[in-house]
């Protein structure tokens, strides 16, 4: 794969406007800009991210995270982009001095196909389907078309969000770069390709698409001989990538500590773990002047993220050319030095354990699931009998944007999952009391 044409500025949906109206931003800043001022983007501070919504204390919503992650992203691809351009000086005149401004773009969409309440709300649609009373529309599809459905995923989804032509918007949706849609696909493939890890980055309506685009930029075809489409990364998802691990991991630490699911003696232990002694004495030298306790994990937090940053860069330079050539494997966390690679995993190990199974997380994750569970069965069997009186009350609820009268049954219930999963947390949980009688609007 070749830089000049990964960072191809051309547009999704406006190819025929390619360099014809200069502006003073770059084409990469214009797409921050358009998600920074986008309602799917805003609709973001109302999404659950880990815990449940803040009471008296404020945790991360998935506004905020996609924002930290922007942030941590636009800072591993400005220093990347400088330690590649000393290294290919004859690359000065191309977009590699723009990769801070891709990866922050693709960082801030990352989550912005995600159901309301999380991997919750992505569980509550696939099964569904996959055991539930949906199960009798399997014969109506195509396998890969069922396979989609049955797999839903959110990193899938905020591809199709960010290409399909909804009704009523211009060709292309959010017409971004092809660069920055290239960086937010994780799984380069289709969902029929997903294998045990369920996961995928594209369905089958945006098939076509990823081709396009996969095209333009020149990402490597692996195995294209079998003749299924799977393609290595395109080389800034793995900083996308690194960005988001960093912030979900260790902050979700700092908020568990707030939160005080876990006790300050185990939050101080896991992230000084990431440092030799020498920079330990350093740390708990600044402990004598920072004495609150919570600065003192936020101060610890800053140093992690600051350390594993630097990690990723150098892993990402010294790997440019499997990475370029589609040969590098795992992800960038998975090569970094051994003490904080350790380090970070049993951050990741306490996570599992202790904090993503903590009651007010699962308590959050059993009524999301029941929540949006109820709301696929009811929205699923209007879009499908339209006829019915009850169907025609529930469906003046969507938007007209959905294509709830396709001709397929697969996008019939497409276009209602593109509502449910638009919803924010609250929407859903009002939504459902409606329904079920329990809230009913003032007269």
């Amino acid at each position: 794969m070749d830089w000049h044409q990964l960072l191809s500025t051309k547009r999704f949906g406006q190819e025929e406007y390619h360099n014809k109206f200069p502006h003073d931003r770059t084409e990469f800043q214009r797409d921050y800009d358009r998600l920074i001022f986008s309602a799917p983007f805003r609709r973001l501070q109302n999404k659950t991210q880990v815990f449940p919504l803040p009471g008296s204390v404020f945790v991360h919503n998935r506004l905020t995270h996609s924002m930290e992650v922007a942030s941590v992203g636009r800072s591993l691809g400005n220093d990347v982009s400088k330690r590649l351009l000393d290294r290919h000086p004859e690359l000065s005149e191309s977009n590699l001095k723009e990769i801070g401004s891709i990866v922050s773009a693709a960082c801030l969409a990352h989550d912005l196909g995600n159901p309301p309440f999380g991997h919750s709300g992505e569980n509550a649609i696939a099964t569904y389907f996959s055991e539930g009373e949906g199960l009798k529309y399997s014969h109506q599809m195509s396998e890969e078309e069922w396979s989609d459905i049955i797999h839903f995923d959110g990193n899938a989804n905020t591809f199709r969000l960010l290409t399909h032509q909804f009704i009523g918007r211009r060709k292309g949706g959010f017409v971004m770069t092809y660069a920055t849609l290239a960086s937010i696909v994780k799984y380069p493939f289709p969902s029929t390709e997903a294998g045990m890890k369920q996961k995928f980055g594209f369905f089958q309506s945006e098939r076509d698409s990823y081709l396009r685009i996969a095209t333009e930029l020149g990402l490597q075809q692996l195995r294209p001989d079998t003749g299924k489409m799977i393609y290595a990364r395109h080389p800034l998802v793995y900083l996308v990538e690194a960005a988001d691990d960093i912030c979900y991991e260790v902050m979700d630490i700092e908020d568990a500590h707030k939160l005080k699911i876990m006790p300050t003696e185990k939050a101080q232990a896991l992230l000084l773990s990431f440092f030799d002694e020498e920079r330990q004495a350093h740390i708990r030298e600044t402990f004598n002047e920072v004495t609150d306790i919570n600065e003192q994990i936020v101060y610890l937090r800053s140093s992690v993220i600051g350390l594993l940053e630097h990690e990723c860069i150098k892993v990402f330079v010294e790997n440019e050319e499997k990475i370029l050539s589609g040969e590098f494997r795992g992800c960038l966390l998975d090569h970094i030095s051994p003490r904080p690679r350790k380090a970070y995993e049993e951050c990741v190990a306490f996570s599992f354990a202790r904090i993503y199974r903590s009651k007010d997380v699962v308590d959050i994750e059993v009524a999301g699931y029941k929540i949006i569970y109820t709301l696929i069965d009811l929205f699923t069997n209007a879009v499908m009998s339209p006829e019915k009186k009850y169907s025609q009350l529930l469906l003046n609820r969507v938007s007209e944007q959905y294509e709830i009268h396709a001709d397929t049954v697969y996008g019939r219930i497409m276009s209602i999952l593109d509502y449910i999963s638009g919803m924010t947390d609250v929407f859903a949980l009002d939504l459902f009391r409606k329904i079920n009688g329990t809230s009913i609007p003032l007269i």
